[in-house]
């Protein structure tokens, strides 16, 4: 989507990737297959470029740095290098004093029980590095789980999290130019199935002085990171209505793909425009908007009825060309464009579940 954005504005789009036939290269003028530690690969990618950005954070900071010895990287290595490791971005937040769930490094056996002394149960232990969809977490809600938990993340950098008992979860996505102009799209709501996103509504069902709240950490993040480019912050929202950062992606954000169809500029747009120096776009919502995601489990009993879903006039079909539907792995998403929010949400489960009515 944003090789999409970039093509519509006129630019030429390279892409860098381990995999071809990707849904990027399938958009861009040259699709580059090479190991992101393959640093000569990287250079030469680099060197045909004017500008490098990237979609997922967990490319390793090396590779940051060997595209800027020729080309601006955007956001920067640095952003890549704190966001990637949940230990270093939990503690950036709370230097800055960002409101952050409380958290422990555990390193060793005696840091974990240590950890869980002062936490206490439930809590969650996350592997520190390249964890995303709700991999590399364990759920402790007993001291019985310790050593099972501990074995089956052997000899890695762990974080313990307290478990947070929210009403709702929700995020913000940012953009920063170079400029230092900030721009947003509001805040969405969030919610998830088995730990991946499943649709996202918005604008989110929370007061002014909570959306307020939400959208000031997020722009305070962007400029303590000097972001440019875009970064979406993922919050909880207690019970006793308190904001809590779960996690930061300095990308286009899987809850701001309804930007694509709901509002002036979308997400993948703005990237652009702040990567490429140009002015911020408008964030305007043209209408209340949901998003649901599409995976690979739509496809178990064959190819899903794509007719019956647009057959909702006001539901935008979206498949990003993988080719192989997997369980878990995003295949696509459907948006919906309502009146409402409430209205939009239902609509979009609606159209979802007619994938898989016979046609």
């Amino acid at each position: 989507m944003f090789a999409i954005a970039a093509r519509r504005m006129g630019y030429r789009v390279h892409t860098l990737s381990p995999e071809s036939d990707t849904p990027t290269g399938q958009v861009a003028d040259l699709e580059i297959t090479a190991p992101y530690q393959d640093l000569d690969s990287v250079r030469r990618f680099a060197r045909g470029v004017s500008v490098v950005t990237f979609e997922f954070e967990n490319v390793p900071a090396t590779t940051a740095q060997a595209a800027a010895e020729f080309a601006p990287v955007r956001p920067g290595g640095m952003v890549l290098h704190t966001t990637q490791n949940r230990m270093r971005e939990k503690s950036f937040l709370a230097a800055h004093g960002l409101p952050v769930t409380p958290f422990r490094r555990v390193e060793s056996p005696q840091d974990l029980h240590a950890a869980l002394d002062e936490l206490g149960f439930p809590a969650v232990l996350k592997t520190a590095g390249y964890g995303y969809d709700g991999k590399g977490q364990i759920k402790l809600t007993s001291p019985d789980q310790v050593a099972s938990a501990l074995a089956s993340v052997p000899q890695q950098e762990l974080v313990l999290e307290a478990f947070v008992d929210f009403q709702c979860e929700v995020s913000v996505i940012g953009a920063r130019g170079l400029d230092g102009s900030f721009a947003n799209w509001g805040v969405i709501e969030n919610s998830h199935r088995n730990h991946i996103l499943d649709v996202s509504i918005a604008p989110a069902s929370v007061d002014e002085r909570i959306a307020r709240q939400a959208i000031e950490i997020t722009r305070t993040v962007l400029e303590r990171l000097d972001v440019v480019g875009l970064l979406c912050v993922e919050f909880f929202l207690t019970q006793t209505g308190e904001l809590l950062i779960n996690e930061l992606a300095p990308r286009p954000h899987n809850s701001g793909h309804l930007t694509f169809d709901a509002c002036v500029t979308s997400q993948f747009e703005q990237q652009l425009r702040a990567v490429c120096g140009l002015p911020l776009g408008s964030t305007e919502m043209l209408r209340p908007a949901a998003m649901a995601n599409l995976l690979g489990c739509l496809w178990q009993n064959g190819e899903p009825n794509w007719g019956a879903a647009c057959s909702f006039p006001d539901v935008k079909l979206h498949l990003y060309g993988k080719l192989t539907p997997k369980p878990g792995r995003k295949m696509g998403h459907l948006t919906a464009l309502a009146d409402s929010p409430e209205q939009a949400a239902q609509q979009v489960r609606q159209a979802r579940a007619a994938l898989t009515h016979a046609s």
